[in-house]
């Protein structure tokens, strides 16, 4: 069935590859617009998918993640609108020369191709995707979990037909029917039809894709993101940003999930911190320090900093100063978003230059990583590793390059 619908991608790949912009942003429109027309089958297909989670246990944050509501799905529509608006990627003269010899070569951007993606319980994911995808060119094929496979299919059956009615084949969105490991294992060996693998999940999807996948992987989504409170910060601020990247969402990678603090001000931040976190139920595993500052925290362990929590708990430790800090970050981070609140320039730099990660954060929650928060419009995920791409993924990083080499009869 996998290689059915890998062949059918590549297929379908030959003619979205040609297809202009009015092309893609009218099928983009049609997609819109079904989402809007047909809401009430979504949520009905979600709330199938929400009463099995909630039957088999299914924690209270990662159902956040699961859910629809007509404000959400209504925001599915105008992030695609949102799309439409953006500059189409594909076909743009990205570096140009001549060459003595009268050569001229041009670098332009053409799409990847057929790109699988392999996510957990999030049904936006579905729609994202397929429409970032299509605006860059590229066909997809979608495998999403289980738990969210009525809602996954009720959206991409709308999408399918939307492009199809707009004139482009339906085959350049497909979703896997099959939610087994099996089949994301299959998927992530389909070098034949598929040119690059994006999983969107916790760790262990991440980790499963890098060791069995042998189609090319762009790594995303862990975050075990970290703030520092710095000896110069402004505690009432921090106490805010905390709160935020911490609480806004926890289910989501770009959630606050350490906190490292300076030992100076740490009698006086962890307190208010840790009252404005209790509200929200945040469970604080402590070093040593905290847990004797904090009487409701847990003492931490080790796996307690390498922990992407995505929910209520946080891990915290005390440092003596900014480059312990860093030492500690460099330690555990996955390489997301790193955020240091200090009003001291020299600390400030130092976090800069010797913090590694995609995004790193001064005086800001870390929650801003996100590809319509840095201006890109959606994102497919946010890249933690190094090649082709970091960061969020938007519609630039799903392209690649070819040259266009134009002579006269040179030979060499």
């Amino acid at each position: 069935m996998l290689e059915q619908l890998g062949k059918n991608a590549k297929k379908a790949s030959f003619t979205l590859m040609t297809a202009n912009t009015k092309q893609k942003n009218d099928a983009l429109a049609a997609i819109a617009a079904a989402f809007e027309a047909n809401a009430a089958a979504i949520l009905a297909a979600n709330a199938l998918d929400l009463a099995s989670a909630k039957e088999n246990g299914m924690s209270d944050a990662m159902l956040d993640r699961l859910r629809l509501t007509e404000a959400r799905v209504q925001g599915l529509s105008d992030a695609v609108r949102q799309v439409i608006a953006l500059d189409d990627p594909i076909g743009k003269v990205l570096d140009g020369t001549t060459r003595p010899n009268g050569l001229q070569i041009e670098k332009v951007s053409v799409p990847l191709g057929v790109i699988a993606v392999i996510y957990e319980a999030r049904p936006n994911v579905t729609a994202e995707a397929a429409t970032l995808c299509l605006k860059a060119g590229n066909c997809v094929i979608l495998r999403g979990g289980k738990e969210a496979y009525r809602s996954n299919k009720a959206i991409a059956d709308l999408m399918r037909a939307a492009v199809e009615n707009a004139g482009l084949p339906a085959d350049c969105i497909q979703l896997v029917s099959d939610t087994s490991r099996e089949s994301a294992a299959a998927l992530m060996k389909l070098s034949d039809y598929v040119d690059v693998l994006i999983p969107r999940g916790g760790a262990g999807l991440i980790r499963a894709c890098v060791e069995n996948a042998t189609v090319p992987l762009i790594e995303t989504g862990t975050g075990n993101c970290h703030i520092y409170v710095d000896a110069f910060a402004d505690l009432d601020m921090a106490t805010q940003v905390i709160y935020n990247a911490k609480v806004s969402r926890p289910s989501v990678c770009n959630a606050c999930e350490s906190l490292v603090i300076h030992e100076a001000v740490a009698a006086a931040a962890l307190p208010k911190i840790a009252a404005a976190l209790g509200k929200a139920g945040v469970l604080i595993h402590g070093d040593e320090g905290t847990c004797a500052l904090l009487p409701q925290a847990v003492p931490a362990t080790e796996d307690d900093y390498g922990k992407e929590y995505l929910g209520y708990e946080i891990s915290v430790k005390i440092v003596s100063c900014v480059a312990e800090a860093v030492a500690h970050i460099m330690r555990y981070t996955t390489g997301h978003s790193e955020c240091i609140l200090s009003e001291n320039y020299q600390n400030i730099q130092y976090f800069i230059s010797h913090v590694d990660a995609a995004a790193v954060y001064v005086n800001a929650s870390t929650r801003f990583t996100d590809g319509g928060e840095f201006g890109f419009g959606a994102e497919i995920g946010i890249s933690t590793q190094k090649l082709h791409a970091r960061g969020p993924l938007g519609l630039r990083q799903l392209t690649s390059e070819k040259y266009i080499v134009r002579g006269n009869g040179q030979i060499r």
